[in-house]
């Protein structure tokens, strides 16, 4: 089994939420495409800068339950600086845990093996999907207690 962190916005979180579904632009399709059925992938809502900035949390952790498929159809919030991009490359998901209290990914930060810059650990997260070890899973679903 394999473990993703999905880092995706509050609007995009909701979609994911509601739908069942995660998508990646094509720049990503290497990483997608390691993605197999039985994967956990663990959501990851990015803080927001701007008049309120926002912290980044775990909301939740979803089982893939389909292949790999490309669809066209917009169901995402697309970036400003991209606003055609629809995240093609999609999986299904079912849903394993939504967190009734979001964990703060930044108290984590420290224990994590798949980022090794401490100092600047935002630029371990700047993409859409990053696979992590089963060691990191479990650090982040233990401290939701």
């Amino acid at each position: 089994m394999n473990y993703f962190l999905c880092i995706t916005t509050e609007e995009n979180w909701n979609i994911i939420k509601e739908k069942k579904i995660w998508g990646v632009s094509e720049a990503y399709k290497n990483t997608i495409s390691k993605v197999d059925l039985g994967d956990y992938l663990i959501i990851y809502e990015m803080g927001t800068s701007g008049k309120e900035p926002k912290p980044q949390y775990i909301r939740a952790v979803y089982e893939v339950t389909s292949e790999l498929k490309e669809d066209n159809k917009k169901i995402f919030k697309a970036h400003p600086n991209n606003p055609k991009e629809v995240y093609p490359l999609r999986v299904k998901l079912k849903e394993v845990e939504i967190f009734k209290k979001p964990i703060l990914f930044k108290k984590l930060v420290p224990e994590m093996d798949f980022i090794k810059n401490k100092k600047f650990w935002s630029g371990s997260l700047r993409r859409a999907m990053a696979q992590i070890g089963e060691n990191d899973y479990m650090k982040i679903i233990n401290s939701k207690n």
